[in-house]
């Protein structure tokens, strides 16, 4: 099992969201700790590290499993239209 640390803007867009929203997202994380490279899981293209995604309804979670120390680090996590943007 990977432990698990959120950049700051997971963080914030985890508080900003409803209830029902918030606990299948969680889920999902929780899940991911598990087994970080699930079926629906997809490499994220033009990033330097090795980004995966994976959808949770309109929402996607980007992270980076870090094999070496134990860790999933839940990069970004944000409406399908805006995840994408910034990168």
């Amino acid at each position: 099992m990977f432990d698990l640390q959120f950049s700051s803007q997971a963080r914030k867009f985890l508080k900003k969201l409803d209830k029902i929203d918030w606990k299948r997202i969680i889920s999902k994380i929780e899940n991911l700790s598990k087994n970080p490279f699930p079926s629906d899981a997809k490499r994220v293209k033009g990033r330097e590290e090795k980004t995966f995604r994976v959808r949770v309804g309109n929402y996607r979670i980007l992270y980076v499993v870090l094999n070496e120390m134990n860790v999933l680090l839940i990069s970004k996590i944000e409406k399908r239209s805006k995840v994408y943007k910034n990168f």
